[in-house]
């Protein structure tokens, strides 16, 4: 008996020293190994060594660091991410793995699959382990500016100031910061500063551009951005902000040119900004009734992100186009076009005249009289109608009922009829209801063009 438990206490020593001997000995010869194969550029050799210890030991939290690396310098970026979680959860950073390295790389990775919030805890504790590096401040700051804290992002743009007077990129950025908290004069001395000190750093010109845009000097701010182009990492948002400009100025063709040119800036197809290019395209596009491109847009995005704002619901809205051509020709055809299909739409299918028709940014406001033709209404005086056509994608609200309810009293009209292609919110409906209103909404709508041959 105990020769058997000597024999068993032995086994357990020799077990014990042989998994010491493979971490003292053959552990760090193959992690050199790995170290050595991505300074090669020799990546999926790397990731096969990698890969073996791991089948080994799966809490070998070493190899799983490296094999992330070796995924990131692969720029397989999704993979590399799932190897530094797990480090990150499971590992002691105990001097194996160099602990700011791996948090500057993990940060990064965060930033590129827009997990801001994981980014900023990154970057926060890099401000403890390297206190005196200006740079991680600066960048808690602009995450904070990108979550509109704005007292917040001055805060760390400061901090990053005072360890280095010299940051261009935290000058500018706090001078839009200083702007934000209504510290005007503020703002400009620090972006005048940041061009003094590198005019050639074009991401300054970014952040004055967003002074400008806020400001309302739409030229100037267009200006700005172009200047912020030559900066890879801002030349997407600046792309964005020009198009911004111009659709805020009326200018959609020059918009929808800048927002295209986002999207084809883009090196993630999921990436925030290249949604929102595609987002702000599909805007312009319906605008411009080519709801066709629209979808093309919202469709690139719900691939993407089903949950990105409006789009599930834009896609739903406009799925009928697909099956019915009289709905899509009421909202697609040309503002000429669509006065006569209006015209039309009167007569054959609600069985009214039209007498007058004016264009509006929303639609066509008809004034029409019962009856078949122009001889009926001279020698009969008939009921008069205004009937407003809206192809507007949001409901119709109340205010807008009450503003045509108005202009049909002042023009002695004896009922006022809404048509619409989207629909009408509850207080629209409630305030339509005993009196002479009468509300048509989509589902109506598709019947009457039906009946009108459309």
């Amino acid at each position: 008996m105990i020769y058997i438990v000597i024999i068993l206490i032995l086994s357990v020593g020799i077990g014990f020293l042989a998994v010491f001997a493979f971490k003292t000995v053959f552990q760090p010869q193959q992690i050199g190994s790995i170290a050595k194969l991505i300074k090669q550029q020799k990546y999926a050799a790397a990731q096969r060594v990698a890969k073996s210890m791991i089948s080994k030991n799966p809490r070998d939290y070493i190899a799983h660091y490296y094999l992330g690396k070796a995924y990131l310098a692969d720029k397989k970026n999704e993979l590399a991410l799932m190897e530094y979680k797990l480090v990150n959860q499971k590992a002691i950073f105990n001097g194996q793995i160099p602990e700011a390295e791996f948090r500057k790389q993990l940060s990064t990775l965060f930033m590129k699959f827009n997990q801001t919030e994981d980014a900023l805890k990154e970057f926060l504790l890099l401000t403890k382990l390297e206190p005196a590096n200006a740079e991680h401040y600066y960048q808690v700051g602009k995450i904070y500016e990108m979550q509109n804290h704005a007292d917040q992002a001055l805060g760390f743009f400061q901090r990053a100031i005072q360890l280095n007077p010299k940051h261009v990129k935290a000058h500018a950025a706090c001078g839009l910061a200083y702007f934000r908290t209504k510290q005007v004069e503020k703002a400009k001395k620090e972006i005048d500063y940041a061009i003094k000190l590198s005019p050639e750093t074009a991401s300054t010109y970014y952040y004055l551009g967003k002074i400008l845009k806020e400001q309302k000097d739409y030229s100037g701010a267009v200006k700005a951005f172009e200047k912020s182009l030559r900066d890879s990492e801002f030349k997407q948002r600046a792309l964005l902000e020009r198009g911004s400009c111009y659709m805020a100025a009326g200018a959609e063709d020059n918009a929808i040119a800048e927002f295209d040119k986002a999207v084809r800036a883009s090196k993630d197809e999921g990436a925030q900004e290249t949604l929102y290019a595609h987002y702000f395209l599909a805007a312009c596009y319906e605008k411009q009734r080519n709801i066709d491109k629209a979808i093309e847009h919202w469709q690139a995005i719900y691939k993407k992100n089903r949950q990105f704002r409006d789009v599930g619901a834009k896609l739903s809205e406009y799925k009928d186009l697909q099956t019915n051509d009289s709905l899509k020709e009421f909202l697609t055809c040309s503002t000429q076009e669509f006065e006569e299909l209006c015209k039309k739409v009167a007569l054959s299918g609600m069985g009214v005249v039209a007498q007058k028709t004016e264009q509006q940014r929303w639609g066509i406001r008809m004034l029409a009289v019962e009856g078949k033709n122009d001889e009926d209404w001279r020698n009969v005086r008939k009921q008069v109608f205004v009937l407003d056509f809206h192809r507007e994608t949001e409901p119709i609200s109340d205010s807008v009922i009450r503003q045509v309810a108005d202009w049909a009293k002042s023009h002695k009209c004896e009922k006022a009829i809404v048509i619409t292609s989207s629909g009408f919110t509850s207080a629209a409906t409630g305030f339509a209801e005993n009196r002479p209103i009468e509300l048509i909404g989509k589902e109506r709508l598709e019947d009457i063009l039906e009946k009108a041959g459309i």
